[in-house]
């Protein structure tokens, strides 16, 4: 099992790099951290899966042009069912365009028929409850943008309550074979063992498994248990 991390010093924000520090865990093989001065190792070598983590949006820039000359390999990776896994803001970078203040989109990779729209100052914060296939969800969304054009053909979750990923959108990220593109933070593989269970046998991994297998299960029923409630809030607007 090869899996490589993109731009950890820069895709860091909201905890989310313990989705790998934690996958690490459950799954043994060669974990590559790719630097952003640094040549890509799926350019060269073959890959299970790759993963991309939140950024700053100066930091969004940045990572799109040093993945820009690699998109046909990843193009390539895609069609080939490689196991991609893009969390907040790095699941725009994948799209046609990045629409930002009403002025020329900017060209994104152009691996995904979306768009993606950048909505600086404001941001969107929401507690988040899907479903994918016969499981739950959890997570919550922090964010400055929206992704515009998924449908039920391309979305990853089905959103139950909270914000979409975009206003009155009824779905939460993307899904393109085995590329997932989600708002989603938590982080994702951490909050929910069942995904993460997914993950890996999706990966063919051998003997899929949990470390901490009592405490990651004790910890999602009772977060679900708590999003479940009717009185919970789950707010789903802007704020400066």
């Amino acid at each position: 099992m090869t899996v490589e991390i993109l731009y950890p010093e820069l895709c860091n924000l909201y905890g989310d790099r313990g989705n790998m520090e934690y996958f690490r865990r459950c799954v043994p093989g060669q974990y590559i951290e790719t630097s952003v001065d640094r040549e890509p190792y799926f350019v060269s070598n073959p890959v299970d899966m790759v993963y991309l983590g939140s950024m700053s949006e100066s930091s969004c820039d940045r990572v799109l042009k040093r993945l820009m000359p690699h998109r046909e390999r990843l193009r390539q990776m895609i069609e080939e069912d490689v196991v991609f896994l893009l969390t907040g803001n790095a699941a725009e970078l994948f799209c046609q365009t990045i629409q930002v203040d009403g002025g020329q989109p900017i060209p994104g990779l152009g691996l995904v028929g979306l768009t993606a729209q950048r909505i600086l100052p404001h941001r969107v914060n929401s507690l988040v409850l899907c479903r994918f296939e016969e499981m739950k969800i959890v997570g919550y969304t922090s964010r400055f943008g929206h992704l515009n054009g998924i449908d039920q053909s391309t979305a990853l979750f089905s959103l139950e309550r909270g914000l979409g990923s975009a206003p009155n959108c009824r779905y939460e990220g993307y899904r393109v074979h085995n590329l997932f593109g989600t708002y989603l933070l938590g982080p994702l593989l951490v909050l929910n063992p069942d995904f993460n269970l997914y993950l890996q046998r999706l990966l063919a991994v051998p003997s899929p498994a949990l470390a901490f297998q009592e405490e990651v299960r004790l910890a999602f029923d009772l977060r679900l248990a708590e999003y479940e409630k009717k009185e919970t809030v789950y707010p789903s607007h802007l704020t400066d």
